[in-house]
């Protein structure tokens, strides 16, 4: 069988680790090119996986010796990469979120739907171990009725190279909520079996980040593209509700606050038992028995998610059967981040469309 002919766009942290290196691990995938605007990178990872370093996406397009493409730039581009290759006849792998607006997502399934090529989107977490056994047991009604879930993700002081792209709203699309938000929502909807989201409300903060020359950190992810003369208009703290056809979500995030402690769980509230679930971690199933609470922990064995994300998206390639991480999946996600923006802005519930 021929081997999976792959590209990845955007040669920085992600594309290099979750991506390019997973692939070279898959037997049955070729790396073909690799593709960034700063030469340096394209030609790093070229030098190491083999394959060619090229500077603009545009030009392999129509490389007949290209079957998908990894899509790991900033989220700006997100959109109109996906879309040129889909329209090339190209599978694509986007990193999350799916774009930096739900207009632009909105475009990409649209798209997708339209060529006919796979789109699947970087919600890596619907791959890991301990989350499908929590949807396995939710879906087989060990916990009875899911009523309400809550997702908290929060650090004391992280904003990701502030002043940089990750706080430049028109590069980013948001804040905490679409950089780390993205991740538990879809969690929690894989979980719980897709319910369609039917309202949200939520406020978002811009508070301890607008100041950057004064802000005070300890650590820094993406210290190395900080700009202290940068821009700052994205969310550094955001808390919602949304409604759904299933339970009720609440949330709270936080790039940045002043609390020490993080907090990095969801818990799945249930009539029969709940669960609390680490992220990137194992749970906790809690229960009444007999007349007597109880509580139950689970060990599976070290698996890595991001391999199992890239070995699936390539057996997809292969088949065509989409997988989990499908656009028309991830799409809902996207309705919900969006929702909760507008709320913020209008004070007050956003109705969420279907379609």
């Amino acid at each position: 069988m021929d081997k999976v002919k792959i590209a990845v766009i955007g040669c920085g942290s992600i594309g290099t680790g979750a991506h390019a290196g997973n692939y070279a691990k898959n037997e049955g995938v070729e790396l073909k090119y690799f593709c960034d605007i700063i030469p340096e990178r394209a030609d790093r990872m070229a030098a190491e996986h083999g394959g060619r370093a090229v500077y603009d996406y545009h030009e392999i397009l129509d490389a007949p010796d290209l079957d998908a493409v990894s899509v790991c730039t900033h989220n700006d581009f997100h959109a109109p990469i996906s879309i040129d290759f889909m329209r090339a006849g190209k599978d694509v792998l986007c990193e999350k979120p799916a774009a930096r607006t739900l207009p632009e997502a909105l475009e990409m399934q649209r798209v997708c739907h339209e060529t006919g090529r796979l789109l699947s989107i970087g919600v890596v977490n619907r791959f890991g171990g301990y989350n499908n056994l929590v949807k396995k047991m939710i879906a087989r009604g060990d916990l009875g009725e899911i009523y309400h879930v809550y997702a908290s993700f929060r650090a004391c002081r992280s904003i990701p190279g502030i002043g940089g792209d990750f706080t430049n709203s028109a590069i980013s699309g948001g804040g905490a909520l679409i950089d780390w938000g993205v991740h538990y929502l879809d969690l929690v909807l894989y979980c719980c079996g897709e319910p369609k989201p039917l309202t949200a409300s939520g406020e978002a903060f811009c508070k301890l980040g607008r100041d950057i020359q004064n802000y005070t950190y300890l650590s820094m992810w993406a210290s190395r593209t900080k700009e202290m003369k940068g821009v700052y208009d994205v969310d550094d703290s955001v808390t919602g509700i949304v409604r759904t056809t299933g339970p009720v979500i609440t949330l709270h995030g936080a790039w940045a606050q002043n609390i020490g402690p993080g907090e990095t769980y969801i818990d799945f509230m249930g009539d029969k038992g709940g669960i609390r679930l680490d992220y990137c971690g194992d749970f906790v199933y809690y229960t009444a028995v007999d007349g007597a609470l109880t509580e139950r922990k689970f060990a599976l064995p070290k698996s890595d998610m991001y391999q199992i994300e890239i070995d699936s998206f390539v057996e997809s390639v292969r088949t065509r059967v989409p997988n989990q991480a499908n656009i028309d999946n991830a799409i809902a996600t996207s309705k919900i981040m969006d929702a909760i923006y507008r709320s913020s802005t209008a004070h007050r519930e956003i109705v969420i469309e279907e379609g």
